[in-house]
């Protein structure tokens, strides 16, 4: 049998995390729902997952630029 190597790293996470997914879900019109979901398709779970990481990393992104500019303004002074 297969190990489960779906766990997340941030403990604290878990449940803002499965919000999330459901709110992807929902935006996906992929009927998720709590439990076991092996009447959906690999192409119906994997938009959820890809579409999350999509999102994820768009937030990033926006952290981070936002967070370097400050930065950059005094990167020379030490």
């Amino acid at each position: 049998m297969a190990k489960n190597s779906n766990r997340v790293n941030v403990p604290e996470a878990k449940s803002a995390m499965n919000r999330f997914k459901m709110e992807v879900a929902n935006e996906l019109g992929v009927p998720l729902s709590d439990g076991y979901n092996g009447n959906l398709t690999s192409k119906e779970n994997g938009s959820v997952g890809g579409y999350m990481v999509k999102k994820m990393i768009e937030a990033q992104e926006r952290q981070m630029s936002s967070g370097s500019q400050g930065a950059q303004s005094g990167s020379g002074q030490m």
